[in-house]
């Protein structure tokens, strides 16, 4: 097995110099890798069958609609299992680059291929994987592989965002029965429920989206005849974004802000300034990706920048340029807005370093973004270093707001008034270019 089997939607031209990327930000990756391929042998033995507790599942998205889907089990840590979940912990943990990928590879990903039609399977690989998806706690299974694994690290192919290695299931079993939370008995119950409206349920009775997006990969979630197993990717985006269309309305009555805000935070080389002012709910995400990041790998180009937008009703189509990491930021403001009880437009700007050297998930962009709003504005929450937004805090307008950041930012104000719709909407002085 090479690496790039470990690795999700690696594109062939990008992979040397990913690659090289990664080897110069972090020699303890490449050796973490030796370590994971001996223990895995020792885990792995005789006829290959595999007793593990499996606390997720992944679907992919390939050769949709009959997809790759499979338990992702840790490989000899498995009375840590539940650490090994992505989620908010992960955040609140503080972990790095390196500790993500540590546990995103060392989850063997046990899969059979499956069409996505489920709406009445709960037996064999798929129904059990579904068990595994609906529980609330992880589930101890019995894996027969198909074939012994062989493992074949490749170093040269090249880094992205890690998901475990792969191997083929001939069978699984479950050798506990799983604890279901009530809540989640009860949208499988109602057939006629639109998962919409189960996913929306489900955050009000107090489940994160990361519990959520899981259930809904699973087919667990909408009426009845359209249950289908949902690529993870795909329903990582559409939790985000639904729960943010259920937030949006909640704070489409509530009374403004009085004065512009700003919020900051930074984690794993990703810089963020979220600034609210007064008025009607508006929505903008600004990336600005360095040269020498992973997603702008040529340390001498430019700096590249993307952006998206809503207004007050809301998008109508998906967003191409910023794709998840919209709907992540998006929600992490609309939750804060709603804890409030008040309304705001948004301008969030993201600042990717070439410290950010491989991806980690659109999860980073959502915690950051959620935990910027912790202790007071203008100061990185958890950290004493010199505020990120300058002196300012609260400011008296949203112009002042917008140029007292655009002297932390990577482009100038005006290369930033050319790409965003709200700051192109600011008075502009020479001074700005």
């Amino acid at each position: 097995m090479r690496l790039d089997d470990f690795i999700e939607d690696l594109e062939p031209d990008e992979e040397v110099r990913k690659r090289r990327l990664a080897e110069e930000k972090s020699y303890e990756i490449t050796d973490y890798l030796e370590d994971f391929e001996s223990r895995f042998e020792e885990t792995v033995q005789g006829d290959a069958l595999f007793g593990s507790t499996s606390p997720s599942i992944f679907v992919g998205r390939s050769n949709y609609p009959n997809v790759s889907t499979g338990l992702l089990s840790p490989v000899g840590h498995e009375t840590d299992a539940d650490e090994y979940v992505t989620d908010s912990a992960w955040y609140q943990q503080r972990y790095g680059i390196d500790d993500v990928f540590q546990r995103r590879t060392n989850l063997l990903n046990s899969r059979r291929r499956s069409k996505i039609d489920v709406e009445d399977v709960w037996d064999g690989f798929v129904g059990t994987q579904r068990e595994v998806a609906i529980a609330d706690r992880p589930v101890d299974v019995e894996i027969g592989l198909d074939d012994r694994p062989e493992i074949d690290f490749d170093l040269g192919e090249g880094v992205a965002t890690p998901t475990g290695p792969n191997a083929s299931a001939e069978s699984v079993d479950l050798a506990e029965n799983p604890h279901v939370p009530r809540p989640v008995e009860k949208t499988l119950e109602d057939d006629d429920w639109q998962a919409q409206g189960a996913m929306t349920y489900l955050y009000r009775r107090g489940f994160d989206v990361y519990e959520i997006n899981k259930i809904l990969s699973a087919g667990a979630l909408g009426r009845g005849e359209n249950r289908r197993l949902v690529p993870t990717r795909w329903s990582i985006t559409a939790v985000d974004d639904t729960v943010g269309q259920y937030l949006r309305g909640r704070i489409r009555d509530a009374p403004s802000i009085d004065k512009p805000q700003v919020w900051v935070n930074e984690y794993m080389g990703n810089r963020y300034w979220v600034i609210l002012a007064p008025g009607q709910w508006e929505f903008e995400l600004v990336e600005m990706k360095s040269p020498g990041s992973i997603w702008n790998p040529d340390p001498e180009g430019d700096v590249w920048i993307a952006s998206a937008s809503e207004g007050f009703e809301g998008r109508t189509g998906y967003v191409d340029e910023t794709a998840g990491a919209y709907y992540a930021s998006r929600l992490g403001v609309l939750e804060h807005l709603a804890s409030v009880g008040r309304q705001a437009k948004c301008l969030v700007l993201r600042e990717v370093s070439d410290d950010y050297w491989a991806p980690v998930g659109v999860w980073q962009i959502r915690e950051s973004v959620r935990n910027a709003f912790d202790g007071t504005p203008g100061s990185a929450p958890g950290d004493e270093r010199e505020s990120l937004a300058g002196e300012h805090g609260e400011t008296e307008t949203f112009h002042e707001a917008v140029s007292t950041v655009a002297t932390q930012l990577p482009v100038s104000l005006g290369a930033l008034r050319r790409k965003s719709e709200m700051v192109a909407g600011l008075q502009a002085t020479l001074s700005d270019f």
